[in-house]
């Protein structure tokens, strides 16, 4: 009797160490997907200057600002309608599947951009790229918060958004030690196939959402409709409007800050996109720790406000206030990384709340997907800005980013989920 006590008890001790290691090996996979991310969205801000330079054989910032709006449009469509494709893959078949197919797709269409001859012909690889990205996103934050406990959730949340940081800051790192020029572009591009690499870990070693599994046991999945249904329509339309509010100020202006540089030291230093874009992503790493231990203390709803006013002070201090290149600028580069992207901690830790387990990667991938649509309108009118103000990025960077103003009134109406559980 004693003998088969201690078998039990050895029994359950490798049970949860068992479970504590396929936990880990999720948080490790998703934590690379996401640095990836980071790393697909870095791509532009470095190599979209000197690209559209070749490209185009042209030296005009008007003329290349209205095809880096529209490349940064074409990328954030992509990545909206990648959240709504993988989420329902991975509501319907797996959260682990759909994300294996969505890191392949965006290394995939990254590689192939190293052969492109026209603008269209890169825009178009930028868009096939972002459907990846997109979906891996909504997978990943779906993987990792139903498979840890609900009290480690804001740390994670901070993991989500500094992981993704990470891999835009090694973009500008490469760019501060590697001239990114007209020249050298080109293989900056192939060097992001390398995430395909990441997918064998995937298939091997990363165990699916019982979660999930238990959610769709006997249940007819129908995502799209339980979403949009009366229980669920308001918050889903406000989910949108946050995320939407966050991926205009960064897309729309800030992911400009490294061509800004550029501008400002007249194509001379080429190591000043990668420096600008370094600082910002350190500031961003730092910020998305903030975003959901604030949450976690104060609440999701007065964190939002304050990150929301927080990004409006710092945006309109810096497209403002400077005009130079230097110590100033990338001190304040690194402050607009920091309040910026600290929403990119507090939207896992939130959106997650507001969905139950069986529509939860489609319900988080729609909201934060249908606000790159938005940033996507962003970005075209931040090109058109570009031209009303004759190449002024300061000028266009300091209208688009009062859009942090509307979310100071928004999230008002959005419900507190501080302290409850994820809804089954």
């Amino acid at each position: 009797m004693h003998d088969l006590k201690n078998s039990a008890v050895s029994i359950s001790a490798a049970s949860a160490g068992t479970r504590s290691t396929g936990q880990w090996m999720v948080l490790l996979a998703a934590f690379l997907g996401w640095m990836f991310d980071g790393l697909e969205q870095g791509i532009m801000p470095l190599v979209g200057r000197p690209a559209l330079q070749d490209l185009l054989h042209t030296e005009s910032d008007q003329q290349i600002g209205m095809w880096m709006g529209m490349i940064t449009a074409l990328f954030l469509l992509g990545a909206a309608g990648g959240g709504l494709v993988f989420g329902w893959l991975g509501d319907r078949f797996g959260r682990v599947r759909a994300m294996t197919l969505s890191i392949l797709a965006y290394s995939f269409f990254t590689g192939c951009s190293y052969f492109v001859r026209q603008p269209w012909e890169l825009g178009s690889l930028r868009f096939l790229a972002a459907l990846g990205m997109g979906g891996e996103w909504s997978l990943g934050v779906a993987l990792v918060m139903e498979c840890w406990p609900e009290k480690h959730r804001p740390l994670l949340s901070a993991a989500i958004g500094a992981a993704a940081n990470i891999g835009f800051g090694l973009m500008g790192a490469i760019g501060s030690l590697f001239a990114v020029t007209r020249e050298s572009w080109r293989w900056v591009m192939l060097a992001g196939a390398a995430p395909a690499l990441l997918t064998l870990f995937i298939i091997g070693y990363v165990p699916e959402s019982e979660t999930w599994r238990k959610a769709v046991q006997g249940v007819k999945s129908r995502p799209f409709h339980e979403i949009f249904s009366t229980r669920l329509r308001k918050t889903t339309f406000l989910a949108i409007a946050f995320a939407s509010i966050v991926l205009i100020g960064t897309w729309g202006s800030v992911q400009w800050l490294p061509a800004w540089a550029d501008q400002l030291t007249q194509g001379q230093d080429h190591h000043a996109k990668g420096f600008t874009q370094l600082l910002v992503a350190l500031g961003a790493v730092v910020g998305c720790f903030i975003g959901p231990l604030l949450g976690d203390r104060i609440g999701r709803r007065p964190a939002y406000f304050l990150l929301c006013l927080g990004s409006l002070l710092a945006c309109a201090g810096l497209f403002r206030g400077v005009s130079q290149y230097g110590g100033l600028f990338l001190g304040m580069a690194f402050i607009i990384g920091a309040t910026t992207a600290s929403f990119y901690g507090w939207l896992p830790l939130y959106l997650p709340e507001l969905f139950p387990t069986r529509v939860r990667a489609t319900g988080q991938g729609l909201c934060y997907n249908a606000g790159r649509i938005f940033a996507a309108v962003g970005a075209l009118e931040m090109g058109r800005l570009l031209g009303f103000y004759k190449g002024s990025y300061a000028r266009a960077g300091a209208t688009l980013t009062l859009v942090y103003g509307l979310g100071l009134i928004l999230i008002w109406l959005a419900p507190e989920t501080k302290g409850k559980p994820l809804p089954e």
